[in-house]
């Protein structure tokens, strides 16, 4: 027997309900699912998202939008805004 979730943490969202969450259009969401860029998995060939990855996602993405996050990210900021040099 499973026990029930209490929190909205395990709610499952679909794309329409990520896209109206964060405010963008569904078009968006499927690309950055498809694209493996937001976290997502598919039942039945119908793509759902689980409310708390996609927070955490949300919380993740603004760490490494004030540079914060993973050395990786910072490093290819930085790298891009370098001007290019041409000899």
């Amino acid at each position: 027997m499973t026990m029930p979730i209490s929190t909205r943490e395990g709610e499952i969202l679909t794309i329409k309900q990520v896209a109206e969450y964060l405010k963008v259009t569904e078009r968006t969401i499927y690309r950055l699912a498809a694209a493996k860029k937001i976290p997502a998995f598919k039942v039945g060939g119908t793509w759902r998202f689980s409310l708390g990855d996609i927070d955490s996602w949300i919380k993740q993405q603004s760490r490494e939008g004030l540079g914060t996050g993973p050395v990786e990210s910072r490093a290819k900021l930085s790298q891009a805004s370098r001007p290019k040099l041409s000899h």
